[in-house]
């Protein structure tokens, strides 16, 4: 297990009982280096949706965790951010997919399929191996190891 994931896992164990307690979700964590800067983000749910009076909650009780343990960032220290997923959010986990079963996603291949990289179509069903997805002209089913990466469709 690398380091960010034990950053990433740690992380979980510490804000889950927080969001327990104000009825929120876990919906994931991320340790990131973008540029120069190292990234701890979780990302928080609740029926109705996130406010941003939620996330500075949540970040005050955590940031006092955080600060009281030297185990997560190491030499390299990091940002801390409490975020909601958002409209398009990516759908990384099973649980993430089972709540999107029927739902519009987005998929975006590593490689071609019948030609393209990109496809937008309603997910149907899923196992650990692969995805299946409903077209307008009929379904589709994709490799799991094929996909680079699914989100929800927004459609505006």
């Amino acid at each position: 297990m690398s380091k960010h994931t034990d950053y990433e896992k740690r992380t979980e164990e510490m804000i889950t009982p927080i969001l327990d307690e104000l009825g929120f979700e876990l919906y994931d964590v991320e340790y990131v280096k973008e540029g120069q800067d190292y990234y701890l983000r979780a990302y928080i749910d609740k029926d109705g949706g996130i406010t941003i009076d939620d996330c500075v909650t949540v970040s005050r009780r955590m940031n006092e965790l955080l600060d009281a343990d030297p185990s997560i960032g190491g030499d390299e220290g990091y940002i801390f951010e409490v975020s909601s997923p958002g409209l398009g959010r990516v759908l990384k986990k099973d649980k993430h997919l089972t709540k999107a079963i029927g739902s519009d996603i987005d998929i975006k291949t590593y490689k071609p399929v019948n030609g393209a990289k990109e496809f937008t179509g309603k997910l149907i069903a899923f196992d650990k191996d692969t995805l299946s997805v409903e077209f307008d002209d009929g379904n589709e089913t994709f490799s799991r190891a094929d996909i680079a990466q699914i989100k929800l469709s927004i459609d505006f």
